[in-house]
């Protein structure tokens, strides 16, 4: 069964969300006043490609792979949602169905609110049409940034950025080594090379390069980053090609 409320943990996490924190505390109140709570298991399912959007929704706990499948059934990752981001809303402003898949991946919360509900919210604060298009704005500039990585970037770098926004986003700091960071978000290689469009086997031999040079070090529940700004300059490496 649902839990009814958020954890004091998944609270902070809505809260503290870059894009609901810059929003009034009326906005704030009316969102999260006829808001409700799901829980879902790993590789639960959380919205279909092809489905109505009868939900606009929020990442609480855990995260959510925006993915599809390809004709020939190929798995494409296109990102990993953490806790705070919220998504849906264009498939609700437009009438048109969700175009991608949305998966648990580990057990995560999500914070719900109704298509009817989101709609009067719009009605009633003018506040959040700008708010979603500066949401808006930001995903196009996050697009675009993708595409350019991916025909100026080599993979090495591209492996570099996208690790390094994984430590921004699941970073915790290690007990023995503070200077160390473990990646929270337990990711298989596959997955990770499914998030650059590569090979498992390509991105297996970048991350043991990594760590021959000390920028990371494998473990068998995860990725270690003990160099951030080495992580950093390799992500700034631009294709020679």
């Amino acid at each position: 069964m649902d839990d009814p409320i958020l954890t004091i943990e998944e609270r902070e996490a809505i809260n503290s969300g870059r894009w609901f924190s810059s929003l009034s505390p009326s906005l704030r109140h009316d969102i999260l006043r006829c808001a409700y709570v799901k829980r879902y298991k790993d590789g639960d399912l959380i919205a279909a490609r092809g489905d109505l959007a009868e939900e606009w929704l929020a990442c609480a706990r855990g995260a959510v792979r925006v993915s599809s499948t390809s004709v020939s059934g190929k798995l494409i990752t296109f990102a990993y949602l953490e806790p705070g981001i919220w998504f849906g809303d264009v498939a609700i402003l437009d009438g048109d169905r969700r175009t991608h898949d949305g998966y648990a991946h580990g057990d995560t919360t999500m914070l719900c609110v109704a298509r009817a509900d989101f709609r009067k919210i719009l009605s009633e604060h003018v506040e959040l049409y700008d708010a979603l298009l500066r949401l808006q704005a930001r995903r196009i500039r996050q697009l675009f940034g993708l595409v350019e990585d991916l025909n100026t970037l080599p993979l090495r770098a591209r492996l570099a950025k996208q690790l390094t926004h994984l430590v921004r986003s699941y970073g915790v700091s290690s007990l023995a080594d503070g200077n160390e960071m473990r990646i929270g978000l337990q990711l298989a290689q596959e997955e990770v090379a499914q998030l650059l469009g590569a090979s498992r086997q390509r991105v297996n031999q970048e991350l043991k390069a990594m760590e021959r040079e000390g920028v990371i070090r494998i473990e068998p529940g995860g990725l270690v980053v003990r160099d951030r700004q080495a992580l950093v300059r390799i992500s700034e490496t631009v294709s020679e090609g």
